[in-house]
Order: structure tokens, then sequence, then C-alpha cells
């Protein structure tokens, strides 16, 4: 028989989402009439706004007739379509700062993420905030660019994990991470909630650039910032044009998880040690593993992001945070310390002294509600859960109750 891929062997466990539905279902199991709330996976769950589904409407009908069939994005008609995006997303989500050209329109941030591992091969040294979203661990042992799993210290030998702590307000202390290929980095920060400063962005970009880093800065959750002077992109800090990446999308904030509509900036400026464009390659990359996002879902977009849409993605955003705001203020009345939940839609909770897998299935057993073990993102997250803001107002009003009645 063929020989498994010996770095997909190097994982351990499933998948963390994979994992917390099987524990789910377990709990099912024995107990086939509890009725389930989900504060775990940031699954989306109001339905697409009214100007969305317009835009949807009329390229499923448009789709219908001679004239107005497209395929693949170089034909003629599909890519004034796919430019007319390009230019929404610059004018009207990065004001500008970055040029239709710089993007590639995908279908998600996450599946970049995983086609970015292709543009760097596995010769490349990687530093991840930890905690972390997991794609960024598993994606480098995946590719091989990592050492195998260390039972000792509960890591990947070759990766440089840059500890984000209550200590260092979730940022990593760059005095401490060692020099590496690539830097990832998310803010808002999934799982933590926390969100870089310009300060803070401002010292990466400088450590990158002496470095010669590249950063892959992840702002899935640009959207959900809501204090002033938070930088919403990495390229609002100078210098970033000559050492980062950007994936961004529109699924959490439009509703787009199973639409599938996202994108990646790679700045003119940034090249490799040869001399050659990022951006050139990343081109090749996506051209070759990828035949571009759907069409229906490019034209979601386009509404998406035009005047009226972008005034829909708020009411969305705002009807989220206001159920952060309900699952933070229920937990801080229970004396539980939390983090997170002010410009993100995920609550950092903290239970001292506690593993986080045991406090998962504490919550899970005694009040039916289903969060995400702090662990699952990284050493850093032990003694941590997360709580995500996704959902109806009513179940979060329901599973805050069942939280007080139970973990008095």
């Amino acid at each position: 028989m063929v020989k498994r891929n010996e770095n997909i062997a190097k994982l351990q466990a499933g998948y963390l989402f994979p994992e917390i539905g099987r524990r789910k279902k377990a709990l099912l199991e024995k107990e086939p009439d509890a009725k389930l709330i989900s504060l775990g996976i940031g699954n989306t769950t109001e339905a697409l706004s009214t100007h969305i589904v317009e835009g949807l409407h009329k390229e499923v009908t448009r789709l219908g007739t001679s004239e107005g069939y497209t395929g693949y994005d170089d034909d003629a008609q599909a890519q004034a379509f796919l430019d007319k995006l390009k230019t929404r997303i610059s004018n009207n989500w990065y004001n500008g700062i970055i040029s239709p050209e710089e993007i590639i329109v995908s279908d998600g941030s996450k599946p970049d993420c995983g086609r970015l591992f292709f543009l760097f091969g596995n010769n490349v040294s990687v530093a991840v905030q930890d905690p972390a979203y997991p794609v960024y661990v598993d994606g480098s042992v995946m590719i091989g660019a990592t050492g195998n799993y260390n039972s000792d210290t509960e890591e990947f030998d070759g990766i440089e994990y840059m500890r984000c702590t209550e200590e260092n307000d979730f940022f990593p202390d760059l005095s401490k991470v060692k020099r590496t290929d690539l830097i990832y980095i998310c803010s808002p920060n999934n799982p933590t909630g926390a969100v870089a400063t310009k300060k803070e962005l401002k010292e990466l970009v400088d450590f990158a650039r002496k470095n010669r880093s590249i950063i892959i800065f992840d702002a899935a959750y640009s959207e959900f910032i809501r204090e002033k002077g938070l930088p919403r992109s990495i390229f609002e800090i100078e210098g970033a044009r000559e050492c980062a990446i950007e994936v961004s999308s529109l699924s959490k904030p439009a509703g787009f998880t199973g639409v599938r509509l996202g994108w990646t900036i790679v700045p003119k400026e940034l090249k490799f040690d040869d001399g050659q464009s990022v951006g050139k390659d990343w081109q090749r990359v996506v051209g070759t593993l990828f035949n571009g996002s759907s069409n229906i879902a490019q034209w979601g977009a386009i509404a998406a992001l035009s005047e009226t849409g972008l005034s829909e993605i708020k009411e969305t955003v705002n009807y989220y945070m206001e159920n952060a705001k309900i699952i933070k203020n229920g937990l801080d009345g229970l004396g539980i310390k939390t983090f997170g939940g002010v410009n993100s839609p995920y609550i950092w909770a903290a239970f001292p002294g506690k593993k986080s897998w045991d406090v998962f299935e504490d919550i899970l057993t005694k009040a039916h509600v289903v969060t995400t073990p702090g662990a699952g993102f990284g050493k850093a997250g032990e003694g941590f859960v997360r709580f995500s803001a996704f959902g109806k107002t009513s179940d979060i009003k329901e599973a805050v109750k069942r939280l007080q009645e139970n973990l008095k």
C-alpha cells in the first residue's frame, strides 16, 4: 500500500472542532433529550441581509441567460465583475490604502491560510501566537515545516511559540521571540479576543523588517473592532507593505460562512530574498490550486460591500456584539474573569488551576452548553475556555441562565 504522509501522521488527536463534535455526540448518546446550546464553534446563525440576497439572486438569474452566463474568471465579463469586487474591497473596506491589483479574491481566509503554505514550502521557520487558531500550527505541520510532536513540552519542535498571556495583554513580548521566516498574527485574536494596538503592530513590523521575516496577518474579525484608534489592517502601519501579507473574509461580518468569500493582500513591495515578487508567486499558486471564488458569491460580496450592504453588515455585527455583552456580563456576575467580547465576538474566560478540557466537560454535562477549551488553541490556553457570541440572542440568554444556575 501507499505510505502515509508522515507529516499528517505527526498531528495529535483530532482537530479541535471535530473533537468537540465527538464529545457532543457522546453526551447526546447518554442523554438523548438534552437540548445543547453551542457557544463553541464560531459559526454564524443570522440570515443573510436583504441586499446581499438580492445580489445573489441577480447573479443566479443572470447565469440562467445566454447573454449573462459566465464561466472561469478569464471570461471578459466575469473578469469585469471580479475587478468591480476588488475595487469595492479596496475603496469600501480599506479606504483606498490597498490597490485592487494587490487583492486576490478567494473562498475564505482559512483556505488561503492553507494555500499560503505552498507559497513558502517546508524549508521555512514559523512563529505563531500561543494561543492561536489551530490552522497556523497544523498547516505548518502538514507541509513539513516543523519537527515532531514533543510529548514532554506538548508542542511541536521547530515552531516558535509566542506566549500571549494576561501579563503581556495577549500580545507577544518580541524581546523573547526568536527570528523566524514567517510570523502568524491574528487581530482581533481568535481565541483571546484581544486587539493589537498601533504601537504593538509597529513594534511587530519593525521586528519583521529587522529580521527579514514575513508577517501573515489574519484580519478576519476586523469588522468587530469598535474602539476608535485600533488598527483594522496591518497596512495601517508604516513599513508593513515591505513585510506583511493580510488575509480577510466576509464569513463572520456578512454571514458568508457558507457562501464563502475572502481575500488575501500581497503588497507590490513584498519580495523574496532573491528579489522576486511574492505577489506573482502567490498568483501562480492560486492559479494552479484554485479556480476562483464562485461567481454567485462574488456578486453577493459586491452587494455586501455597497453602501447599503455595509450598513446591513454593521447591524449584523452589532447583533453579535450585543450577544457578546450578554455572555461577558453573565460570566462577570459569576466572578469569572473574562477578556475580549468588546472588540471581538469571542470571550476568553479564565478558570485558574483547572484543565480547560475539564471545564469544557463540566459546562457541557451540567449546563448542556458547548464551549471551546483553551488548550485546543495552544499551551498558553490552558486554564481558559472560549465562549462564542455567534448564536440566537434567545439561546445566548438561555445559555447564560444555565451557566448561572450550574456554575455557582
